[in-house]
């Protein structure tokens, strides 16, 4: 198996503690490269990122700065969303808009939770318009096995892969109505199944 990408991470650090997490950084990034991972992705913020918009740009910076570390060492940072980054607003911004805007598209790139997009209250498919190209990975995911809830219409996410950027798509299971071998295999199986999934999208 290979391993191209983890979620893991460090929440906003203060002053105090800049160098000290930056030292984490360098030993996660050394680590992601002895696996041969090509992303590391951080899966959270801290209540700063919602609370207020200056908490939130202090983020964006943390975020930018991690970014140009790994792209420094041949590693790609990104970020993962959950429902709260479209739901908040903060001063007129959505979190989810105000961190597309504001990254460095050449150093922190977005996997979009396709479930929580949706549990957001967002198409998928408008962020791939407005935003081509920063979705380099996906979480494709819906309540329970993919296609099972019938809230996720993953045909016309995917007619848009190619102009959101993704390079590869990820399956997790929110909810498991079977034992987790049975349910990987029913996702592996709507994925195969689907006419509008390519093999392959890393190119």
């Amino acid at each position: 198996m290979d391993i191209i990408s983890s979620h893991t991470g460090q929440p906003l650090p203060d002053s105090a503690d800049w160098d000290k997490t930056m030292e984490w950084w360098d030993k996660c990034i050394q680590a992601h490269k002895a696996v041969g991972a090509e992303y590391i992705v951080q899966p959270f913020m801290g209540e700063k990122g919602y609370n207020s918009l200056e908490g939130l740009k202090r983020y964006v910076e943390y975020f930018n700065a991690v970014g140009e570390k790994c792209q420094e060492a041949g590693i790609q940072f990104g970020y993962h969303n959950h429902d709260q980054e479209f739901t908040t607003q903060l001063e007129g911004n959505t979190v989810y808009d105000y961190m597309l805007q504001n990254t460095d598209p050449e150093k922190v790139f977005f996997q979009i939770d396709l479930y929580w997009a949706v549990e957001g209250g967002v198409d998928p498919v408008s962020y791939f318009e407005e935003y081509p190209g920063r979705f380099t990975l996906w979480h494709v995911k819906d309540e329970a096995e993919l296609g099972e809830s019938g809230m996720m219409d993953f045909e016309s996410y995917f007619q848009y892969a190619d102009q959101s950027g993704m390079q590869y798509q990820i399956v997790e299971i929110e909810k498991y109505n079977f034992e987790p071998i049975k349910s990987v295999e029913k996702c592996y199986d709507f994925l195969m199944n689907a006419d509008y999934v390519k093999a392959d999208y890393s190119n």
